[in-house]
């Protein structure tokens, strides 16, 4: 077993209520999409809430942002799936439905296996890489590290971002 799982938080905020008629399609598919994660080779836990997905877990301070919060056995299998699954063909539709954002949507960070991250300390980590860019403590997809800490870095790392 890894020592170390690789947890990934993207939000987006939609460009209309989840019940317009515009959003049917991505709305329609998240059940479709979540299965083919759960499926996906490397794939460990996501966050659910009501109707078997995210869209009902709401961010402090960011109200209408949606958040997927996920955990992978490593980089390679998030990639697989994200870029070379069906996932990809929604991924390339995101305008269709998302608003563009200036500042950042996604962060990744190594946690011990085992270890659910919750979504405020997820929410944490991506603000402590917008205000201090990319590290071993938090990353966006480029970003190439390797786990190279122990529970007691893991701990220290959870008191900054707190």
């Amino acid at each position: 077993m890894t020592q170390y799982h690789l947890a990934q938080l993207n939000i987006a905020t939609p460009l209309y209520e989840l019940t317009d008629p515009r959003m049917v399609e991505f709305v329609d598919n998240l059940n479709r999409i979540n299965t083919l994660a759960e499926q996906h080779p490397g794939f460990i836990w996501r966050l659910v809430g009501d109707d078997n997905n995210a869209t009902s877990c709401v961010i402090a301070d960011r109200p209408g942002v949606l958040p997927n919060l996920s955990v992978w056995q490593d980089m390679d299998a998030f990639k697989d799936y994200v870029y070379k699954s069906d996932h990809v063909s929604f991924l390339k539709r995101r305008d269709q439905w998302f608003q563009c954002s200036e500042g950042l949507l996604v962060v990744m960070w190594w946690i011990p296996a085992g270890h659910r991250p919750t979504i405020e300390k997820a929410v944490k980590r991506l603000d402590y890489l917008a205000a201090h860019g990319p590290s071993e403590q938090c990353f966006f997809v480029p970003y190439k590290s390797l786990p190279a800490l122990t529970v007691a870095d893991t701990a220290v790392i959870d008191l900054l971002v707190s």
